[in-house]
């Protein structure tokens, strides 16, 4: 039975404690069947493309800081600041120093996609669930789909 799913939730991982419904846009490798990939079929442990603009909403509401933006856009427009409490505004501050973004995370940002691998069994449950790739595990899998490609 193939699942048809549109979206899914998807957390950062164990770096972050914060989980989003994202919408799915495109299979785009498994490790066991090409055929899944073309066909587009959800299974577990495949990696899929999501939509990127729920994590950036969070990660400028939670840090205060953009994701993803490219510099030279900044310098055009001035973004009209929104008032902040006191109290919110010392949240924010104090949490600059732990928001940590790895620069391949912040190209993808920049896209608007993200890769995402998918923990849920979806034939099983109906559910599309799963975690971003960040780090050594992102790096690994840019690498097999770039040779992929090659191909």
């Amino acid at each position: 039975a193939v699942v048809s799913t549109q979206s899914g939730h998807y957390g950062r991982g164990a770096s972050e404690g914060s989980t989003r419904k994202a919408r799915i846009m495109d299979v785009v490798y498994n490790a066991s069947n090409n055929e899944l990939v073309r066909t587009k079929t959800l299974v577990k442990n495949c990696i899929v493309q999501i939509d990127a603009t729920p994590f950036r909403q969070w990660y400028e509401a939670h840090y205060g800081v953009t994701a993803g933006r490219k510099k030279k856009n900044e310098d055009k427009t001035t973004v009209e600041e929104v008032k902040k409490s006191n109290h919110v505004q010392r949240k924010i501050d104090a949490r600059k120093g732990e928001c940590k973004i790895g620069q391949l995370l912040d190209d993808q940002f920049n896209t608007g996609r993200l890769y995402a691998c998918v923990a849920s069994r979806p034939g099983q449950s109906g559910r599309c669930d799963g975690y971003i790739l960040e780090g050594r595990e992102l790096e690994f899998y840019l690498k097999k789909i770039r040779m992929k490609k090659s191909k």
